[in-house]
């Protein structure tokens, strides 16, 4: 079994290697190919990659910045997994969680695992993240997601989100910008397919810290739920 994580990057200088290196330390326990796709970074990020080609299978450079969407497309080529992970470049989310994200793909319970960040959580008192209106938003977010697509997520919009390479090829992503999440739920439910959700460990960060999704983002992926679910259904 090879577990491939394709890790999106943009302007990720200052935790790049750190989260490279959490991810490395799965090799004593998985067979595992990185790739990551960086989306156009203007700041030290390939310096650092191009100076540790150890620390990655597949470094892919993408030369203007068009989202993190556009990035996991520009990796589906060279993936060579029986299973597929998205991993953010960031340290908000815990390599550590892989195993068990992978079991339920391996033990044939299911084809595509979310890793949630708020199961089994009091979701309003989820220190983890950095605002109450973060924890508000995800939370009315994922209500939305799950009324169009028939679901029962209880983090519809987490980074970790964990597929079979079938289910995987299944799916042709169109979307450039974080909207590829919805997309890809969307486009899961219109297959029939159940997703199945692990709890993880998270550690959210702020804007100043370098976190990138805004309050655009949030209608834009309302949008995109429906685009997908009524009018682009493949």
């Amino acid at each position: 079994m090879i577990l491939s994580i394709i890790i999106p990057c943009f302007n990720e200088e200052n935790t790049i290697l750190e989260i490279l290196n959490k991810v490395n330390i799965q090799k004593k326990f998985l067979n595992i190919q990185i790739i990551i796709a960086d989306d156009g970074s203007i700041d030290n990020t390939i310096s650092l990659l191009k100076d540790n080609p150890h620390l990655y299978d597949k470094l892919i450079e993408n030369k203007i910045n068009c989202g993190k969407g556009a990035a996991i497309i520009s990796a589906i080529p060279y993936l060579k997994g029986n299973i597929i992970i998205i991993q953010d470049a960031d340290l908000e989310y815990d390599p550590n969680d892989y195993k068990n994200l992978i079991q339920p793909i391996i033990s044939h319970k299911c084809s595509v695992v979310y890793g949630s960040r708020v199961l089994n959580k009091q979701r309003y008192k989820n220190k983890n993240f950095t605002s109450l209106f973060r924890v508000f938003s995800n939370h009315v977010l994922t209500i939305i997601s799950n009324l169009f697509n028939k679901q029962n997520l209880t983090d519809a919009h987490t980074c970790y989100k964990v597929f079979s390479e079938d289910v995987f090829s299944k799916i042709f992503f169109k979307e450039k910008g974080f909207n590829f999440c919805p997309e890809a739920t969307t486009k899961i439910s219109n297959l029939g397919i159940k997703i199945f959700e692990v709890p993880i460990r998270y550690n959210g960060r702020t804007y100043k810290e370098g976190k990138k999704i805004k309050f655009i983002d949030g209608l834009e992926a309302i949008f995109t739920i429906i685009k997908y679910k009524f009018f682009i259904t493949k």
